[in-house]
């Protein structure tokens, strides 16, 4: 199996250092983790000279992210990029003459110790500037807004191939926050602060470099294969049951099976889910036969029905580091799996120097990976974290079907699909109640690692398919029963809001007590998950039903919140 942590982006103090000191003993560990293949970063706040003086070892990384996200370094080649503006002269001028003692100033950063945090953030009011201020564990550090470890890791990953969802961050203290919410895995030492930990994936049981040594040591032995089930902040949201639970998918692990029969939404589902991978920044390819995702956001379209697409060019697309649709329409169909076979490879070759494309979809799969093709099974047994879109799931080799760990089926009959998929797989999988009769937007999931067996989900859409019907909730005319209804708290009202522009219209021109009254009995939240059918909107609109905010403030809340997902008419 291939590894799927490939960097690890480790905090110097505190972290791999203890009292400024690298031991020789973390050296070792970081020589053997670098000899598996794996990249190592840095991320310091400390400045690169400064660094350098107290740090033997820079020669073990890839590349050093210094000035806490300002400044990247490539030691091999020794070149310097500056990631930030330089600090303000009128602020550091300002610094001096107020007498903040000690200061330093570096390419991007400008840093002292507590308590001239005080005097620091006067100093940027007084001079109206737009700058901020990171703290960590009594120093004082400021840069221009955006410039953090995560955005400094995530441009040093970027600059050798890589992704954050292929990285391990480690820290100790409030500035690795944002890089350890960045990466794949986060990793606090045992000697980090509360606040860290809290944080983490991962907490060791050693300090500084011994948990350092221990994070190494486990890579080393399964790379991390054992953790899988509980590193589930950066997976995928699938959709949502009845009784509220949400399902989601690891790109970095599944093999995923969506199915169902012509027109029953198939595309809708399989569209919805690579939307929501690259809104994650998860790469995709998406091996496409008939052309159905040439418009595809988010993505790029290589091959034409005139120009049949060759593997060279399809690997050339995806070195580009971009998602990749390939248009297979100029490819013969008794072609298609040798092409799709020559492919794999060079997939397979990519996905072992940079991890990606996180995600293959290979749709009309039944064309391409039947049983009648084995040089083509034989090639797929060694791709995984792969999308299978299919009508016809018993066509499907028997190999491929078993490597299936989460199957998604929409449409009418998902009861007759789940029974196929679990004859032709050997597995005893329930039919839930309800699976003959699948509403617009439903699906009939199941997933191997859950053991309370096949369930219906409403899929959850992505934010671009929140903004496709934006116009049918916000313009469009909801029926008598699923209209929302003020009628305050003596019912002497009975205004009636058929869309989402005559819900906020109303609400701007209702009295307080009225709008109170139903916000306290969380009757909006209610009215947006059950009619709406949007979950993260009411979820958003629930925090606000609970705030004790005034009724003008907690109107202007759920404005807001309604217009972060569907354009209102001015």
């Amino acid at each position: 199996m291939l590894s799927r942590h490939l960097a690890v982006c480790l905090d110097y103090d505190g972290t791999l250092a203890h009292h400024g000191v690298l031991d020789d003993e973390t050296a070792r560990a970081l020589e053997r983790l670098k000899a598996s293949g794996r990249r190592l970063l840095m991320v310091t706040g400390r400045q690169l000279d400064d660094l350098r003086r107290v740090c033997r070892r820079v020669d073990l990384f890839d590349r050093i992210v210094a000035e806490n996200g300002a400044l990247l370094f490539a030691p091999e080649t020794g070149d310097e990029t500056l990631l930030s503006d330089p600090p303000p002269a009128a602020f550091v001028d300002a610094l001096r003459r107020s007498g903040i003692e000690p200061l330093s100033v570096g390419r991007g950063i400008v840093a002292t110790w507590e308590p001239h945090d005080a005097a620091v953030l006067q100093t940027i009011r007084e001079l109206g500037l737009e700058l901020h201020v990171i703290f960590n564990k009594g120093a004082v550090m400021v840069l221009p807004p955006g410039v953090n470890k995560a955005s400094g890791a995530e441009k040093a990953l970027r600059s050798l191939g890589l992704s954050p969802h292929n990285a391990i961050a480690v820290g100790d203290a409030q500035n690795d926050h944002a890089m350890l919410a960045k990466c794949q895995v986060a990793v606090a030492v045992a000697n980090a602060l509360p606040s860290v930990k809290a944080d983490a994936d991962i907490v060791t049981r050693g300090d500084h470099g011994a948990g350092v040594r221990e994070l190494i040591d486990e890579l080393l032995t399964d790379d991390l294969a054992s953790r899988a089930p509980n590193l589930r902040r950066h997976r995928v949201e699938l959709g949502r049951t009845a009784d509220g639970e949400t399902l989601t998918v690891d790109p970095n692990h599944s093999a995923v099976l969506i199915t169902g029969r012509s027109g029953s939404g198939k595309s809708t589902v399989s569209k919805g889910l690579l939307v929501r991978l690259a809104e994650q920044a998860y790469s995709f390819c998406v091996i496409d036969p008939e052309g159905d995702y040439l418009e595809l956001p988010h993505a790029v379209t290589v091959g034409t029905a005139e120009h049949p697409l060759t593997p060279d060019e399809a690997a050339q697309a995806l070195a580009s580091g971009n998602n990749v649709v390939l248009n297979l329409l100029g490819i013969a169909l008794d072609e298609r799996p040798g092409f799709l076979a020559a492919l794999i490879p060079r997939i397979e070759e990519r996905r072992v120097r940079t991890g990606q494309p996180h995600c293959v979809l290979i749709d009309e799969a039944h064309h391409m990976l039947g049983s009648e093709q084995p040089a083509t099974i034989h090639s797929l047994a060694r791709l995984d974290r792969s999308v299978m879109v299919t009508v016809h799931p018993d066509l499907l080799a028997r190999e491929v079907l078993q490597r299936v760990d989460t199957l998604l089926i929409v449409g009418a009959q998902a009861d007759a699909s789940l029974r196929q998929f679990a004859a032709h797989t050997g597995r005893a999988l329930p039919v839930p109640e309800g699976a003959t009769g699948l509403q617009a937007g439903e699906a009939l999931v199941w997933q191997a690692a859950l053991e309370n067996g096949p369930r219906i989900a409403r899929m959850t859409p992505s934010r671009a398919e929140h903004r496709r019907h934006s116009r049918k909730y916000a313009e469009g005319q909801l029926d008598e029963q699923r209209s929302f209804y003020f009628r305050g708290p003596e019912g002497r009202l009975n205004l009636r809001a058929q869309n989402l522009t005559m819900f906020v219209q109303m609400a701007n021109g209702v009295d307080d007590e009225t709008w109170d009254h139903h916000l306290k009995r969380h009757d909006y939240s209610e009215w947006i998950a059950r009619q709406i059918k949007d979950e993260a909107l009411a979820k958003q609109v629930r925090e606000i039903e609970g705030s004790d905010a005034p009724a003008p403030v907690s109107k202007a809340r759920v404005r807001q919140a309604i217009d972060a997902i569907y354009t209102l008419p001015g």
